[in-house]
């Protein structure tokens, strides 16, 4: 009874930990949409110098933050894309800002209707989909089969928010991870060794025959280093 009291409580404190790791995520993700509506707003007030000052500004800005990526000139003109779209509506601006921005220029490449756009960036953050996910649910026109459609939807039964797959593409937008400094194989890291302890647990559950010698290691053959993800050995009795 204690034993299981204690796990209960372990798991509310995970629980925890993952809702506010989620939160920090999201708050990092609308602070980096206003800074890009912002540099798209000086962008478009610039217009005037044409491609020059788009070129110019992202050889600037990589000489000064040469490990942050998102300042490239693509990147740019998609923010003057954005503000300039955002700016039109304050409803797509607010929507926006509750998903990652590779899902943002997704929506706003696609879809030109505003309220369309609102539509896909308010049930993205409800349920939770990945960049794939959303990929298709545009490109099968899920909002005139839905919407116009007047049919029904299991939309309220979808996973919440720290569990879902665009909270997973937050925690993994490079240009977040990169602006605060952070490394996407932090992220990488934390997953692959979870994986390994799932492994290890099933080969104890074998028993006797199987072993686990490590992750990551380390071969070499012909003067070559590789590196093997897991190795596990099968010792079989005969």
């Amino acid at each position: 009874m204690i034993e299981q009291e204690f796990k209960n409580i372990v798991e509310e404190i995970k629980q925890q930990i993952n809702s506010t790791r989620y939160e920090i995520f999201k708050n990092a993700n609308m602070n980096l949409l206003k800074l890009y509506y912002n540099i798209g707003k000086i962008i478009n007030e610039n217009s005037s110098w044409g491609n020059k000052f788009i070129d110019g500004l992202a050889i600037e800005l990589k000489i000064t933050f040469p490990n942050i990526k998102g300042f490239s000139v693509r990147n740019l003109k998609s923010m003057k894309k954005y503000y300039i779209e955002c700016s039109k509506n304050e409803k797509v601006q607010m929507s926006s800002a509750q998903i990652p921005w590779s899902h943002n220029m997704l929506i706003l490449d696609k879809i030109q209707d505003d309220i369309k756009r609102i539509w896909y960036m308010q049930q993205t953050a409800t349920n939770g989909w990945s960049y794939d996910v959303l990929a298709f649910q545009i490109k099968s026109k899920l909002y005139e089969r839905q919407v116009l459609g007047d049919k029904p939807n299991n939309f309220n039964e979808s996973l919440s928010s720290p569990q879902s797959e665009l909270a997973r593409d937050m925690m993994k937008d490079p240009y977040i991870l990169n602006l605060t400094g952070l490394k996407q194989n932090c992220i990488e890291t934390e997953l692959e060794q979870a994986m390994v302890e799932k492994i290890k647990t099933v080969l104890l559950e074998l028993g006797n025959g199987f072993s686990f010698v490590g992750n990551q290691y380390k071969l070499e053959v012909g003067n070559k280093e590789y590196f093997i993800e897991s190795l596990n050995l099968n010792m079989l009795a005969r």
